[in-house]
Formats: C-alpha cells, sequence, structure tokens
C-alpha cells in the first residue's frame, strides 16, 4: 500500500463520522500490534534501492541519448551506435555487442529494420550489451554511459539549440495531455515549433506547413485506393490547403514519401517538374522554393500520413532547408505521432466508456447520473493533475460529450473524494449534500488511475444486489477494454481480433472490444 492507497482503507474500515478519539485508539493500537521481521525490513530497503537505481539509470540514460541527439530529431542511428561501442575496451567485448544486438533484433524488430533508436530502444540496447558483460552489470552501464558521453562533443551553442528544440517538441505532448482527446491544440503546437526553429534556427525562413492523413479513398477508388487528406496547416495556407483530397494520380511526391517511409526534399521545386501547387493564384514565376515531405510512422513503424514544409511564400535567397534542419522536423513529425496516437487512444477509451454506459443504463435504473473523468497532468507545480469532464449520461440514457474546463482540487471541495479515488486508485463510496456517490478508477497498465466513473445513486445508500452486480461487470470489463487498447498502443505488435466485427475501423473496433471481453467472460460462466 502506497501513503493513499493506506489512508483510504484506514477511512473505510472507519466509516463516516466518527469520532476523534476512536480514530486515535486505532492509530494507537496500529501502532503497537504491527511488527515488521527483520527479513521483510530488509526486502523492503532493498525494494526501494532497486526502484531508485532504475529511476537513476532511466535519467542517466535519457540524457545520453539527449547528448547524442544533437538535433532532437526523436531517433539515433542504430549501425552509428554500434560502430562506436564496437571500439569500447578496444574492440574487446565484440561478441558481446553482436548478441545484444542479435537479442535487440528480436525486441524491436520494427525499430532494426529501418536501423533506428528511440529512447527507450536505446536504453534497452545499452542493457542487452551490459547484460553479456560479465561482472556487475550497474557498473556495466555507467562504464558504457562515460564511454558514449567521451565519444560525442558538443559546443555550448549546440546545447543551448538542443534544448531549446526539446522544449519545443515537449509543448506539442503537453498539448495532447491537455487538450482534452481534440486534436487542435496538437497542430497548433507543431506548427508553432515549426515556425520558431525557421526564425531562430533556419535564418528566419517564412515556412508553409501541413498535415494530411491516409485514408481509404471511398470517394474515387479508381483513382487509387488511398488518399491523402489535409486536416490541418499554418494559417495562411488555409484557403488553399486545407480539407484537400490528394489522390495518387495527382502530381507530387508525397506518396512516394509514404511508400519509402523516408523524407524527401526538393531543394528547388520549379526545377523539379512534379511539384503539385495547392495555390494556383501564385503567379508560375513566384513558385520558387525548398519542399520537405516528412512520413508520419506509428509505434510498427507504419506510415499514416505526411508533415510537409514549403518555403514558398519566402523570397529570400536562403530557402533551402539544412541537414540540421530536416532532423529536426522529423523530431517534430515524430512528437507529432506521439501526440496523435495519445488522442487516438483516448478517443478509444471513450468509445469503450460510451459503449459501457448503454450497456449499463437499462439494467441499472436506480443510477441517477455517471460522469467520466479524464486525468491531465497540471500546469503549474502547486497542482501535479486536474480532472477534465468528458461524458455524462443519466439513467434515461441520455449522455452528452463535454470540452468544459478542468477541474482543480483546491476548487472543488465538495468533490475531493474524486481526487482521493486518483490519489489510491481504489473505490470511494462517501455522500455530498446527501446524495451518494460511488467513485471508480479507470486504471492504465501500471495500475495508476487516468480516469474515473464518478456514479450517483441518489438518496440511496447502495444498489439493489442486481444492479450492483451488473454495474461491477460494467466496470470490469471496461477496465479490461482499457488495457486491451493501451497494450496496443505501447507495442511492437499488430492487435488480436477475436470477433469478425473487430476488423471494422479502429474507432468502431473500441466500442466492439467492451462485447468482446462480454462474449469471453460469459464463455467462462458457462
Amino acid at each position: 500500500l502506497n501513503l493513499p492507497q493506506f489512508v483510504q482503507l484506514l477511512e473505510t474500515f472507519l466509516g463516516e463520522d466518527i469520532s476523534l478519539p476512536t480514530v486515535k485508539r486505532l492509530i494507537a493500537f496500529i501502532k503497537e500490534e504491527y511488527k515488521q521481521t527483520e527479513e521483510e525490513k530488509m526486502e523492503q530497503l532493498e525494494k526501494v534501492h532497486r526502484i531508485s537505481r532504475l529511476a537513476q539509470r532511466k535519467l542517466l540514460l535519457e540524457a545520453l541519448f539527449e547528448k547524442w541527439d544533437k538535433n532532437a530529431s526523436g531517433f539515433l542511428d542504430l549501425e552509428e551506435v554500434d560502430a562506436v561501442l564496437s571500439t569500447f575496451k578496444e574492440g574487446m567485448e565484440k561478441e558481446a555487442l553482436r548478441k545484444a544486438k542479435t537479442h535487440f533484433c528480436s525486441c524491436y524488430p520494427h525499430l532494426s529494420r529501418v536501423g533506428k533508436l528511440s529512447p527507450k530502444a536505446f536504453q534497452t540496447f545499452l542493457e542487452l550489451v551490459a547484460s553479456e558483460f560479465s561482472g556487475d552489470e550497474d557498473e556495466a552501464i555507467d562504464n558504457l554511459v562515460e564511454f558514449l558521453t567521451r565519444s560525442v562533443e558538443r559546443s555550448p551553442m549546440e546545447c543551448l539549440q538542443n534544448f531549446t528544440r526539446r522544449k519545443w517538441l515537449h509543448n506539442i505532448q503537453q498539448a495532447a495531455e491537455t487538450s482534452g482527446a481534440s486534436m487542435e491544440p496538437v497542430y497548433k503546437a507543431v506548427f508553432k515549433a515549426l515556425s520558431q526553429d525557421a526564425e531562430a534556427h533556419g535564418d528566419n525562413k517564412k515556412i508553409s506547413a501541413y498535415i494530411a492523413l491516409l485514408e481509404e479513398n471511398q470517394l474515387s477508388p479508381e483513382r487509387g485506393q488511398i488518399l491523402l487528406h489535409y486536416v490541418a496547416c499554418t494559417a495562411d495556407d488555409a484557403p488553399y490547403v486545407l480539407n484537400q483530397i490528394l489522390y495518387r494520380d495527382m502530381k507530387g511526391v508525397s506518396f512516394a514519401a509514404v511508400e519509402e517511409g523516408k523524407p524527401i526534399h526538393v531543394p528547388r521545386v520549379q526545377l523539379h517538374g512534379n511539384i503539385h501547387f495547392w495555390n494556383y493564384d501564385r503567379p508560375v514565376e513566384e513558385r520558387k522554393g525548398s519542399l520537405l515531405v516528412l512520413p508520419l510512422h506509428d509505434v510498427r513503424w507504419r506510415v499514416f500520413g505526411i508533415l510537409g514544409l514549403d518555403t514558398l511564400r519566402d523570397q529570400c535567397g536562403k530557402t533551402i532547408f539544412l541537414t540540421h534542419e530536416i532532423s529536426f522536423y522529423q523530431g517534430v513529425s515524430h512528437a507529432f505521432s506521439k501526440a496523435y496516437h495519445h488522442i487516438c487512444t483516448l478517443e478509444n477509451i471513450l468509445q469503450v466508456t460510451v459503449t459501457a454506459l448503454e450497456w449499463l443504463y437499462p439494467r441499472a435504473p436506480s443510477i441517477h447520473a455517471v460522469i467520466m473523468y479524464l486525468v491531465e497532468p497540471g500546469k503549474d507545480k502547486m497542482c501535479d493533475y486536474a480532472l477534465r469532464k468528458v461524458i455524462t449520461t443519466d439513467n434515461t440514457g441520455q449522455k452528452e460529450i463535454h470540452s468544459s474546463p478542468v477541474l482543480l482540487r483546491k476548487e472543488n471541495l465538495l468533490r475531493d473524494y474524486l481526487f482521493k479515488c486518483i490519489d489510491s486508485s481504489e473505490v470511494i463510496r462517501t455522500s455530498v449534500c446527501g446524495e451518494y456517490h460511488i467513485a471508480v478508477p479507470l486504471r492504465d497498465l501500471s495500475g495508476k488511475a487516468l480516469g474515473i466513473f464518478d456514479i450517483s445513486i441518489g438518496h440511496h445508500q447502495k444498489l439493489p444486489p442486481h444492479e450492483h452486480k451488473d454495474l461491477q461487470k460494467m466496470l470490469k470489463m471496461a477496465q479490461a477494454a482499457c488495457c486491451e487498447i493501451l497494450r496496443i498502443s505501447l507495442e511492437d505488435r499488430e492487435p488480436t481480433y477475436i470477433l469478425e466485427a473487430e476488423h471494422a475501423t479502429n474507432s468502431r473496433h473500441a466500442g466492439i472490444l467492451f462485447y468482446r471481453f462480454m462474449l469471453q467472460d460469459l464463455r467462462k460462466c458457462v
């Protein structure tokens, strides 16, 4: 038990309206009767030491990754890291390196195929290398980190540029985590990062930027199975680019970037001959500049869209994108991909929630209302998280999807039970102004609450037994579906489909997932 869970356990045991002397007697009893053996104490100390050591190692390897990734591209080149490591101890550990690399390729098949190392993959790779050495693994990691740190030199200017760029990339992820499952703040953060970098590190270039996502071509299938739908762009380009469709049979290099899975840079578009110009108002003689098309990859390294940039609005001389700019723009595309899939995961969880509540409401009429909240990071040091109301349903089945402001603990004392539920990740039962509430956490894969169901049962202290049973079943299936969604979003594997209907599009699949777990649970009972 952590501290919030221990406090919640005692509060539940004591019940409401308990006298202070009784609380003091319980505390005195626990202090007197609780005995910890020497073996338990040593186990606890070892556990704390192990957790601390792993946390320190993670920070150390993240700092090393950032030093190597000087342009904040989000990835390192596997062969480059391998080449440097092959000189460790004057090449005496090449066999250990070979074994670690073989093992790594089985752990990260998609990244190893393209020769990339993400921060997590970089950590795994170095840990695999260290595990092949003789002696203490922690000491081996420290030696590797010291060796790799000495292998790269960064000037103060490069360090400052790296720091600034990482701050802009962090803003993209923060926009995703505090957007209430909306993509608009993410798009704005992406274009802001690109324009800020072009101004600060790109000779003050004037850039246009746009994001297009791959979609199934249901409009004109004779023009190709897939199309690129332009879902966002910089403000000045919106009249020409936003919501446009690029088909395979049209001019352009975007589909080449999709198929190759690599950036395509056209230094001078006026000399290329295969560029599609959306802005037909721009005279032909002014269609000059540089174009860069970056593929957007998901966790399994499949392309799902493109991020495009051009300098056609800049009539100055220095309009060609340099290597360090292209590397950073790859970092932006990677940050956008993470943010986009974070939003997709939240949308899928909300779809599961809607499906679960639709299943529940005809079976539990005694439930007055259910409100679903998502946990978001706090925006200042005084408040580490906030709650955003996203779905409300009542006992008639009416539901409302919200984009309301977040709830802060200090401003919502009557809803403190919601924050206690998040802190402890345990069910809380309480009454507020004579109305009884059951707060139930929706947990992530680590057991931490990522959302919460606030279930109002009116003036009844308990639900009828059959309704309570159905509520428990709904919560169990919603939690199982949520964990499956999170596993699919994090793992380097294809999702497993059980029902034929799950082969439909992702949004429908998320809702069907609830019924899949319901059916599997029913089969166990038969």
